[in-house]
């Protein structure tokens, strides 16, 4: 065939279709929907409240705050790229989206994770200088310095997404149009090309590891620094505070990773309704979880909030 053929061939499709879950009866169409919206909410309610509550009290403009108010905003990101589409499929089947809206909602849904990656390695870099280099910490992990990290992160975790965006554009898309999956993404598109799209497949794969497994494996020897540092404090309630501390990072990490891990690793799930669930579970319970974590585990975030939530009391009370 011709080059200019296959030029033709790879603008047939102008819109793709979401599906959703393969296979779910009309009659759960709105319970779907309405399941979905409240998590949206309490997503965008919660993680916002951490950026409220960092933004009016400047006792939280520290370190640690400041990584979980950037993991707050990307949350609040990733969620609102992801779930309006999918609601509006459901609740007004409405499920239609342009085929570079889908490649741009593509590359943004990738871009979030691998940004959340690298947060998360920010994360354990933190602690790890917290823990094991107390002294020097002040020094090491000033504001500017974390700010510079921060920003570096937010630029190359463009990176992966764009690389498999420009293999993703080089196939045809001239039959199937249907997205087996929530939201657009780079295996879910790729099934879709009229051409071999095993090269693409590839690349997206190893990014994907790469993405996921350099950060791990820093967090894996950050935190097992931290185990050893923390067994030689002397004191008791030294030993207890910096666990806690750690803990609720530790716990923030865990269902971040080890759902895509288990997702990744496993070629025996039954269904693709299955399959889409877990992506689902581990792509939405980070950004659901974490502001509730962040509320009982640490301490001054409680006292801020209810510090906050006081003084609101009592103006309204004065007006």
């Amino acid at each position: 065939m011709s080059q200019e053929g296959n030029e033709t061939r790879a603008f047939v499709v102008t819109e793709f279709f979401i599906m959703g879950f393969p296979g779910l009866l009309p009659k759960y169409y709105s319970l779907t929907a309405a399941l979905l919206f409240c998590i949206y909410i309490a997503v965008i309610t919660g993680n916002s409240l951490i950026v409220v509550l960092f933004v009016i009290e400047r006792s939280l403009h520290k370190p640690m705050y400041i990584i979980m108010l950037s993991l707050s905003v990307s949350d609040i990101c990733f969620c609102t790229v992801a779930l309006p589409k999918v609601i509006s499929r459901y609740w007004f089947n409405d499920g239609y989206i342009s085929f570079y809206v889908c490649l741009f909602q593509r590359q943004l849904i990738h871009y979030f994770g691998a940004l959340n990656c690298l947060i998360m390695m920010l994360m354990a870099l933190d602690r790890y200088l917290a823990i094991c280099h107390p002294l020097r910490y002040p020094v090491l992990m000033t504001n500017r310095m974390l700010g510079l990290l921060l920003g570096f992160s937010w630029v190359t975790a463009m990176i992966p997404p764009t690389i498999t965006l420009t293999q993703t554009l080089k196939l045809p898309f001239c039959g199937p149009n249907i997205i087996a999956q929530c939201f657009c993404d780079s295996t879910s598109i790729n099934q879709l090309a009229c051409a071999d799209a095993s090269n693409a497949n590839f690349i997206a794969f190893c990014l994907i590891m790469f993405v996921l497994l350099v950060p791990f494996a820093f967090i894996i020897f950050s935190y097992a620094c931290i185990l050893v540092s923390v067994l030689q404090i002397a004191n008791a309630k030294g030993r207890l505070k910096a666990f806690s501390t750690c803990a609720t990072q530790l716990t923030i990490i865990s269902i971040f990773f080890v759902p895509r891990f288990v997702v990744f690793s496993s070629n025996n799930l039954p269904s693709n309704n299955e399959k889409i669930a877990l992506v689902m579970f581990y792509s939405l319970l980070p950004p659901l979880m974490n502001p509730f974590i962040y509320f009982m585990r640490i301490r001054e975030i409680r006292q801020v909030f209810f510090k906050f939530c006081t003084q609101r009391i009592m103006i309204n009370l004065k007006g």
